[in-house]
């Protein structure tokens, strides 16, 4: 980074591009899908040592049960391999980790690991770690709305509704918006990820594959959000 300088208190990630990379070096998939798991390691432990409060990765979205059985079976077991490696990483760092996503559609083995580690770190307080897991935008939606109906403790009525209110409903409610949202391997597009919370997030895409995005492309990305003017709607600097 430019002067040691980082401006953003929130990140989050679309961690794209493994299948890719296992291809490009003629690898199995999995192989490439456990080169990114190390690569989250070191890319964590950047953000908390340059003092991102938040960031998220898209680790596992709700479309992804499409690919096929060998796949997912192989994921599944990364994740029981890679969980307990990220419990470590955050202790040693402080840092607190939460899952956003329909979680409970996991296998009890990785469910159990996800609730033992939210609750194991959740007196961390240096920075924390957000992990998309089962997760898609248009279902934490849909989720957030069966929330609102079915809250009995609900003060306010619908007609009322704001922005704000219906945010605390949503699976993101405790965690800041993220300030820059980064997408590895070129791709244009969102793929359903966290469409309310990046209303007004600066966006940054590399060609860059996610295993072999560095920390000098991190600084890269944070770099060019620090040059960008955030206008959020409004005009800046406009003559009357």
């Amino acid at each position: 980074m430019e002067n040691g300088e980082n401006k953003i208190e929130s990140l989050a990630i679309i961690l794209d591009g493994n299948g890719r990379y296992a291809k490009k070096y003629n690898l199995p998939r999995a192989l490439g899908h456990k080169k990114g798991c190390e690569n989250l390691e070191i890319i964590l432990e950047e953000c908390v040592a340059i003092g991102i409060k938040y960031l998220t990765v898209y680790a596992f979205s709700t479309e992804n049960w499409k690919r096929s059985k060998e796949e997912i079976d192989s994921l599944m077991d990364l994740f029981l391999l890679y969980i307990p490696k990220i419990r470590k990483k955050a202790n040693e760092n402080n840092v607190k980790v939460n899952f956003i996503g329909d979680i409970s559609k996991f296998r009890k083995d990785i469910y159990d690991l996800c609730i033992d580690l939210m609750e194991e770190t959740k007196n961390n307080d240096r920075s924390t770690f957000i992990v998309a897991f089962n997760y898609g935008s248009r279902d934490e939606i849909i989720r957030s709305i069966k929330k609102m109906h079915n809250d009995k403790d609900r003060d306010f009525d619908i007609n009322d509704l704001t922005e704000e209110k219906f945010s605390k409903y949503l699976d993101t409610k405790d965690f800041k918006d993220p300030d820059l949202l980064i997408r590895t391997s070129g791709e244009l597009r969102l793929s359903n990820f966290l469409l309310w919370q990046i209303a007004y997030s600066e966006i940054y895409v590399t060609d860059t594959l996610w295993p072999e995005f560095t920390v000098s492309e991190l600084h890269k990305a944070i770099d060019e959000f620090n040059k960008r003017e955030r206008r959020f709607g409004g005009r800046i600097n406009e003559k009357a």
